[in-house]
């Protein structure tokens, strides 16, 4: 996993918690590690294109991903679910898009065999027959 219970805390508060906990209020841990999980799943899908996984070391940046992911992961209701909850996700989603794309980067080097979407770029020859120098035959 790429972030902990304690990671999300220290960026939001206990209050980002409160999503995962249960009737009575106390904060139910299996609910936390199930959506650090699932987060930490997500990244792996988009990550695993470009880097062979598990990684060696995870980023700050990374870290902050896992979380925001999996705060909105939490938050199933509408009385959980707000707006920037959804928004810190689909910025965290499209970052993740970014990387698998190479257009961002985790800052660890590309292992050989993978490399960044470059064009394709084709070159020739000049031509045999084009429109002048058929025009007389």
């Amino acid at each position: 996993m790429y972030a902990t219970r304690s990671d999300i805390t220290e960026k939001y508060g206990a209050d980002a918690l409160y999503p995962a906990a249960d009737a009575d209020g106390t904060i139910d841990d299996a609910k936390i590690s199930k959506a650090l999980k699932a987060a930490s799943s997500v990244i792996d899908s988009y990550i695993g294109i470009r880097h062979r996984l598990p990684l060696p070391q995870a980023s700050k940046r990374l870290t902050d991903i896992c979380i925001d992911i999996a705060v909105y992961e939490m938050s199933p209701g509408a009385d959980t679910l707000t707006d920037e909850i959804k928004s810190r996700n689909k910025a965290a989603i499209a970052w993740l898009k970014d990387v698998s794309a190479g257009r961002a980067s985790l800052g660890l080097p590309t292992p050989a065999g993978k490399t960044s979407a470059r064009p394709v770029v084709t070159t020739g020859s000049t031509k045999l027959f084009s429109r002048q120098s058929m025009r007389d035959l």
